[in-house]
Order: C-alpha cells, then structure tokens, then sequence
C-alpha cells in the first residue's frame, strides 16, 4: 500500500499541496498565492473558479517535483480557510459571485436585527456562537438577497453552499458530473447554523436566516473515505480527511486531550483549547466549536479564541505603510529598538474579534511622539499579536477553569524568535514550536491517514510529534503588568469607533 499522504492546504492568502510520509516528514511541497479582492471598504472577497486552479496546480507541481504519481498516495486530506462562504451553480458549476471571506463584513448591517429578534442566546444557544458577520450564516443571507435568481435556485437545490472544503470535494469528485456535496462537522460548526448538541442542520436557525436546506452540504467526520477523486492530477486516489484549519493544526499538534492548547499564527491568530467530549460554553467571549470527529468515535469539541489580524498585520506594514518589502523583515526592522517606544497597534481592520465582538472597533496606532520611528511601528505590530493572544488566553483560563502551562504554536509567525520571546513573556508561560510548524497541513494528512489505516489510533500520531524549539518567560512581572494596563487603554480607544 502506498505510504505517502497528501493535504491540501487551503488558507486566507494561499493554497498549498504537501506530501507527506508515513513518519510526518514533509518530502514535497507547492504553494501559490490567490488574489485578495477588495471591491469597497470592509469588503473581502475571493474568486472560488481561481482557487480551484491554483489547487490543481498546486497539486501536479508538488507531485511532479518528487516524481510522484497519483498511485504512490494513499489517501488525501483538506482542511481550509474556515466561515470563507461559496454558493455556486450545481448545473453549470460557475459561483454565483465571488466567496465571501471569513473578514468580510458586509453583513453587519444584519446584525442587530437578529440581535433585537430572535436574540443573541437563540443563536449562541444551539451552535456556541455569538452573532457576528464573522460566520457563514449572515454571507449566505446576503447572497440570496442580492445576488439576481440565487434564492430561487437554492430552493429547488440547485444553487450549492459550501465552505472552500466542500467546493473542492465537488470539484475534485467530478463537479457537474454528480460531485459529492459534503463538508465535516469541524467547518460546519463555523456555518452558524449547525446544532453543537446533534450535529446536524438545525431547522430554528435555518427558518430564523430563511436558507433553504435543500443548498447545504451533508455533514461527515473529520476522518472517513468521503469518495474517489475523478479528476487530475488526483484521479483515483481517496479523500479521507476534512478539518477546518484550525482544528487540523489542534489534530496536527496532536492535542488529542482535554487541557491541551495550540495557537496558530497565520492571516489571524487562532487558540484552541481541547475540552473533551463535553461541550463548554464560554460566559467570557470566546467560541464554543466542534474540535475533531474521528469516524464512529464521539465528537471532541474546543474552546476556541478568534483573532481576526495578525499575520495581515504585517502584510499590511508591508503593503500599505512600505517599510519592509518581505514580510520576515519585520523582526528585523523591531529589533533595531529595544521597546515598543509608547507605541501600541490595535489592528481592528474588521472589528475585533474574541474577547471583545466589536463590530464598531477599527484600527489605532496610538501613543505617538516625534521619537517614534520606523523600528517603534514594527515593533508594535508584532507585539500585537502577542497581547491579543494573552486576552484570549486569560478568557479561556476563565471559561475552562484549566491553568495552562505552556502552548504549542505554529504557523509562519512561530519564525520570528523575537515575537516569540515576547509571547512567552506577556502570557507568562512556556511557549513551543514543534518540529513541523506545517501543522495545519499536518492534521489533514493525520485525519486521511486515520481513516485509511496509514496509522493507528492517536498515541500513534503523537509518537511523530516533535519538539523544535521552547521560549521560556523572562519578563520582570513589572514591566508585563505596565505593557498590559497600555495595551488595555489602547483597545479602549478603538471600541465602537464605528
């Protein structure tokens, strides 16, 4: 049986192919930006027809850089930019317009409406979520109020939604030629309208958005054969593994307990903390999701901390302000200071996320003097990053009554040792990087190689999880209590600026 396993790796700013092989080695790998189209403020969108292209190549280049053909995988995994919404035509196979990013937000006008009635609780009741235009449901609403004919082709079941995972099954098991309609139960509790409690459609919140049924996906595990990919470069090999990606970096880091965390650091910055079979719903801003669902066995379900802007931060210094031309000059560029100079960045681009939920937030770069510099700004974008991941952690201690010891991170971020240095010492806990940072990827090679008997059960996956790297605190309590009351005053000042 072939030994290689592959996941596609579908984020907010690219898409991925990385082979793997049966001891978590990655032996090859492609990667291909997409566009970020912004077609007014607070509008993010996609093009799904580009996606699936640059998947496809993604996919033949990292198969022909090791001479590798479609026989040599033993299965196939997905995992995806989560919430990021795509209804297309199931006759034709064309979007109906283009993906709606998880940042967008132009549904927030929605929002208090569904505030005022039903109410906050109906909705944070049954799927653990707050309302928000941060998930799937409100997208898809707009879609149908605005998109010419769209309600009238979800209706009979012939206008599709899906997350970015369940476009690409339609694709890559034959699109118009019967293509498998599913998504996991990981990317559906994003939807908004799947019940924690049956992990199905929930008829009160479809009737609440008004979505018709017959355009959603069946759900599945994380870990199963879905079906047979039809098309090249994949033709005949099975998908076997669909997460989220940020329940595949909890999977690939192999934090299979209660009591374990991850953080990723990508476009934003996500913590997780495993809390078992047990649903915990969060009293202090944070998100009640399904963590993994590894074929027959129960649901485990996580307490998760969203962070909206992170690694977008530093995209955007780069971008927008000009004073770095690659993105991984920014620690560079921080440690030409030795602090923050009085400088703090809240980077409320799209509102802020957990813990707060404030749509009106916008961003603010404040404490400014005629010594701050270049390097000062720099700075402050990175240690953003660090403060709003100690606000969320300091929530999930709260809701869990778990006293954590140390994360483990991943992510393209987990390179910069001077924000990492600086995480340990604002959460005041061991920080570590694992051997494979890729760890997204990572879980979706894991789930595949579940369900397709690669490997054994979960102590085998955490037997090929290895250490690379731990921060420990060194910050005197002084200065991290005076860094934190700033970074709190900050954030006052960027609440409800809209």
């Amino acid at each position: 049986m072939p030994t290689y396993l592959g996941a596609i790796d579908q984020g907010t700013s690219s898409t991925r192919f990385i082979v793997f092989d049966e001891s978590a080695r990655i032996v090859s790998e492609s990667q291909l930006e997409h566009d970020q189209i912004f077609p007014r403020p607070g509008w993010v969108e996609h093009d799904p027809i580009e996606i699936w292209r640059h998947t496809q190549t993604v996919i033949a280049s990292a198969l022909r850089n090791r001479g590798l053909t479609p026989t040599d995988l033993a299965g196939i995994g997905i995992t995806n930019q989560r919430e990021t919404t795509v209804v297309w035509n199931r006759r034709t196979g064309e979007p109906l317009c283009n993906a709606l990013v998880w940042q967008d937000t132009r549904v927030s006008e929605y929002v208090p409406r569904y505030a005022a009635d039903p109410g906050v609780e109906f909705f944070r009741s049954r799927t653990g979520l707050p309302l928000s235009s941060y998930f799937s449901s409100l997208k898809i609403r707009w879609i149908l109020d605005h998109v010419s004919g769209a309600r009238a082709l979800a209706e009979t079941g012939d206008a599709l939604f899906g997350t970015i995972d369940t476009f690409l099954v339609w694709q890559l098991t034959g699109g118009v030629r019967d293509g498998l309609h599913v998504t996991d139960v990981t990317n559906a509790s994003r939807t908004q309208l799947m019940n924690l409690d049956t992990l199905d459609w929930d008829s009160d919140l479809l009737a609440a958005f008004d979505i018709p049924r017959p355009m959603l996906p069946s759900i599945c595990s994380s870990s199963e054969r879905y079906g047979i990919a039809r098309v090249e470069p994949l033709d005949g090999v099975p998908i076997a593994g669909i997460l989220g990606d940020q329940q595949a970096a909890l999977v690939g880091q192999t934090c299979f307990r209660a009591g374990e965390a991850k953080n990723t650091y990508g476009t934003g910055c996500f913590l997780l903390l495993n809390t078992g079979t047990a649903v915990v719903r969060s009293n202090c801003g944070l998100l009640t999701t399904v963590a993994y669902k590894i074929g027959q066995q129960p649901a485990h379900y996580a307490l998760e901390g969203s962070i909206a802007v992170t690694g977008a931060l530093v995209q955007w210094v780069r971008d927008n302000l000009g004073l770095i031309h690659h993105s991984a000059e920014i620690e560079t560029l921080a440690a030409t200071v030795s602090d923050n100079g009085g400088v703090y960045f809240v980077p409320a681009f799209s509102g802020l996320y957990a813990p707060h939920w404030n749509d009106g937030a916008r961003g603010t770069i404040i404490g400014l003097t005629r010594f701050a510099n270049r390097g000062h700004i720099a700075r402050a974008a990175l240690e953003a990053t660090a403060f709003q991941t100690w606000e969320v952690l300091q929530a999930m201690e709260r809701d869990s009554g778990v006293n954590l010891e140390s994360v483990r991170v991943d992510g393209g971020m987990t390179d910069d040792e001077l924000l990492m240095q600086f995480q340990a010492d604002i959460l005041n806990r061991t920080v570590i990087r694992p051997r494979i940072k890729e760890t997204t990827a990572l879980g979706a090679a894991f789930a595949a190689g579940l369900a397709m008997g690669v490997f054994g059960d979960e102590d085998d996956l955490r037997s090929r999880w290895d250490e690379s790297r731990r921060w420990n605190p060194a910050m005197p309590p002084e200065s991290r209590n005076d860094l934190l009351a700033q970074w709190q005053k900050a954030v006052s000042r960027s609440l409800d600026w809209i």
